[in-house]
């Protein structure tokens, strides 16, 4: 018996407790129209020839770029300056180098961090990381570019320049 008080109760529980549809009525959204401002430039002052607008510069690339995607990136460099890189260079500190799996030797990658918007560009020189969840090492010159020297590793995208 106790059961089907309870039973009740909860079956019945929702129909007295919410509120009835006439409590919800919405009422119509008013917008205020704001008075729209036109700007225009007096004809006496025509814009110079030489400044391009923003849109424009963004239609006109400097270079072709090929995303190759997003992942992981890590910094390498005090213990391996002065040894050879896969390539058969000698590496050295603060160059724009980085390693990576399989692209060849030579590939100018664009590397752009994530988290500050800063990129900067490299040339693959060494194979690596041997890490799996990282898709690039880059040199101690392309880290410190990037902001990324405490960080150790950190987001970035790449993208190859033809």
């Amino acid at each position: 018996m106790n059961y089907r008080i309870l039973l009740f109760l909860f079956i019945a529980a929702p129909a007295f407790g919410s509120p009835s549809s006439e409590e919800f009525v919405i009422g119509p959204i008013r917008h205020q129209s704001q008075p729209s401002v036109k700007l225009s430039q007096p004809s006496s002052f025509p814009k110079p020839n030489h400044q391009k607008s923003y849109l424009q510069e963004q239609q006109q690339p400097a270079a072709k770029l090929k995303q190759l995607g997003v992942g992981v990136a890590s910094w390498y460099g005090p213990g391996f300056y002065g040894r050879r890189t896969a390539n058969g260079e000698t590496f050295r500190k603060g160059t724009l180098t980085a390693a990576h799996r399989t692209l060849p030797f030579g590939t100018m990658v664009r590397v752009t961090n994530l988290d500050n918007g800063r990129s900067v560009n490299v040339r693959i020189n060494d194979r690596g990381p041997f890490k799996y969840h990282r898709v690039i090492d880059l040199a101690h010159g392309a880290a410190s570019a990037l902001n990324m020297m405490r960080a150790g590793e950190i987001n970035v995208r790449l993208e190859v320049i033809d």
